[in-house]
């Protein structure tokens, strides 16, 4: 079993600690999907939880694969043509379809690098901050490899189509400055400021109303995918179960006496 993700609760937020700062957070070792798949399942699973905050220990966020590993032909990487399908399948696309499945926002706080897997599984998360230190690759064409986690969906996503074709294409590194400039990060901050600035980006997150926020993280999804019709038909019918809800009352109520909403 992965020891791969370190967890800690504040209050309605949950940290999670990519914990393998000796290696700069490689990933993914054998049984990492597994860590991935029964940390998000937890959170889904608990109401109380209405955040998550991803950061790596050490100097990176994630140095992606393991170089060692693709050159001794072990781990993920051993075996032929069809074993190494059905692991990436296994392994690494549980990881994404994990993290794509988590219920309640996640924030990316990008610590350091971030490179192929690691790049994209900042790409997952809903909100990233960088760390003045961070940076970002895809370096799967320098290793003579195809964004073989999926990244060809996950960037243009949140890079658009054309800084994901340079990336991409290019190979090449960018630093956070750039991250910003292209949209990817949504602020840069200076390092020993970051998990502050993550932490009270959740803490204004966690207040939400825990069933209405899942909702709305739902339609946001829906949003980048399905036509119109169908977003409007999903909005409708979850306004209708907002709208019978008890913090629904407190919201409304809270706004005509002029507080804050205790939900």
């Amino acid at each position: 079993m992965s020891g791969l993700i370190r967890r800690e609760r504040r209050g309605a937020v949950e940290i999670w600690t990519l914990d393998r700062a000796e290696r700069l957070n490689a990933l993914p070792d054998l049984g990492d999907e597994t860590a991935f798949a029964d940390a998000c399942a937890a959170v889904n699973a608990d109401m109380d939880v209405r955040c998550v905050v991803l950061t790596g220990a050490g100097r990176a966020f994630s140095a992606g694969g393991d170089l060692k590993a693709m050159r001794d032909k072990t781990g993920l990487f051993a075996g032929g043509e069809t074993e190494i399908r059905e692991r990436y399948k296994a392994v690494v696309h549980r990881i994404v379809r994990s993290l794509y499945a988590l219920e309640v926002p996640l924030i990316a706080a990008v610590n350091g690098p971030a490179m192929g897997l690691g790049c994209d599984i900042a790409g997952l998360a809903d909100i990233r901050i960088a760390s003045d230190r961070a940076v970002f690759g895809l370096p799967f064409l320098k290793l003579g490899l195809v964004p073989g986690d999926g990244g060809g969906w996950i960037t243009p996503r949140y890079a658009g189509y054309a800084r994901a074709a340079e990336l991409l294409f290019t190979a090449k590194t960018i630093d956070a400055a750039t991250a910003a400039d292209w949209g990817m990060v949504g602020r840069v901050v200076p390092h020993d400021a970051l998990m502050d600035e993550a932490l009270a980006l959740a803490g204004q997150i966690a207040v939400q109303p825990a069933q209405a926020l899942r909702m709305t993280k739902a339609l946001l999804r829906q949003g980048r995918e399905a036509p119109m019709d169908q977003v409007l038909d999903a909005t409708a019918a979850l306004q209708a179960v907002a709208h019978l809800s008890t913090d629904h009352q407190e919201g409304v109520a809270a706004a005509l006496e002029k507080r804050q909403p205790r939900f």
